[in-house]
This record gives structure tokens, sequence and C-alpha cells, in this order.
């Protein structure tokens, strides 16, 4: 995977934070997670910011796999 520096972290998080306001103003409060999450995914696309959904990713006690869990984006 290629670095990124800093300046490029910052631009992609301004990004996403973006886009997570965005939903959540056009939505407004108290649905459940789905309901923001699929037009969460739809306004990523929109700014060409790639993810993947419910994605299993193990998870680690002492550099140990003790289980897995499942994200909503990464």
């Amino acid at each position: 995977m290629d670095r990124i520096n800093e300046s490029e972290i910052d631009r992609l998080t301004h990004k996403i934070i973006g886009c997570t306001m965005k939903v959540h103003s056009t939505l407004g409060n108290g649905f459940q997670e789905v309901i923001y999450q699929r037009p969460l995914a739809i306004e990523l696309a929109y700014e060409n910011i790639s993810f993947q959904r419910e994605l299993e990713m193990p998870t680690l006690y002492r550099e140990e796999k003790t289980g897995t869990r499942r994200v909503d984006f990464l």
C-alpha cells in the first residue's frame, strides 16, 4: 500500500466528515443505523472515496487473533 502524507489524510478525513454531515443534515435524527449507511455509501461514491462495506476483520489481543468483527465501512 502506498504511504500517504498527513495533508492527504487530513483532506480525506475532511471529505469523509463532510459526507457524513450531509447525510445527517438531509435525513435528520432518529433513524436506525442502516438508514444512514446506505446514503453514506452513495455520498462516498459521489465524492470518489473508495470504501468497502460490511467487511469482516480479525480482532487481536497481544498480536493473537481472538475472533472477528464486522465493520460498517473501511
